[in-house]
């Protein structure tokens, strides 16, 4: 219980608990292995657990009429899935689908509802992360609409990075195509531009950063803008 305990708190919103309000929580958080394009709830369905990474990445992605499917935002460490439960919505408006396999943690929706009436501290952290949501969601938007596919890509690989702390990343250019909402060649042609550039390798759905601070210098303003937010 120790070691699970202790795990848990790296995430970010979990890890800032004071130590009464973890205690209270940990009985009812639960460990779980968060496998590669696991969809982990619905749009329009129940928001049945909320989930907490610990070194997986999750994806909120919308549909449209045609079938295609875009990221509107990243949950990694840093925050959780499910917060809109909280917020008097009691099924998603997005699909959250696990984009980079590894551990979290997770909880029924009615255990952290109750927290978060009791308006202490995971109550104000919710609505922190909430804010810094909203401001990622909307960079994204803005993101899309202006900036190349190289950047954009640039960008994307440098949050996958931030929350899993590895410079070895596996994505296949088709989940990575469906993500940034383009074409699977038009992914290609980026990834080969920014290998070619020395930034990042990339063979058979598996990327390695090879040039942190280069790809850093590639990707547009919106990554330095997000980071920022959930700095803060």
């Amino acid at each position: 219980m120790h070691t699970f305990a202790t795990a848990a708190t790296e995430n970010h919103l979990l890890g800032n608990l004071p130590g009464e309000d973890y205690q209270r929580l940990l009985p009812h958080l639960e460990p779980v292995t968060l496998d590669h394009a696991q969809v982990l709830y619905e749009i329009e369905e129940p928001i049945d657990y909320f989930y907490f990474p610990l070194h997986a990445v999750i994806s909120l992605v919308t549909q449209m009429e045609d079938g295609r499917i875009v990221e509107v935002a990243l949950v990694g460490n840093e925050g959780v899935a499910g917060l809109a439960a909280v917020l008097g919505q009691n099924v998603s408006a997005e699909r959250a689908i696990v984009q980079i396999p590894n551990s979290g943690v997770r909880a029924k929706a009615a255990v952290i509802i109750d927290e978060f009436k009791r308006h202490g501290k995971l109550h104000d952290l919710f609505l922190t992360y909430a804010n810094s949501l909203m401001r990622q969601i909307a960079q994204t938007a803005a993101c899309n609409a202006s900036h190349t596919v190289e950047e954009r890509l640039s960008r994307w690989l440098l949050m996958c990075h931030d929350r899993v702390s590895s410079n070895e990343l596996n994505l296949t250019q088709e989940f990575i195509a469906e993500m940034l909402g383009t074409r699977r060649a038009t992914v290609n042609v980026a990834a080969v531009n920014l290998q070619s550039a020395g930034l990042i390798k990339y063979n058979r759905g598996r990327i390695r950063v090879v040039d942190l601070s280069g790809l850093g210098g590639f990707a547009c303003e919106c990554y330095e803008a997000v980071k920022k937010e959930f700095a803060a």
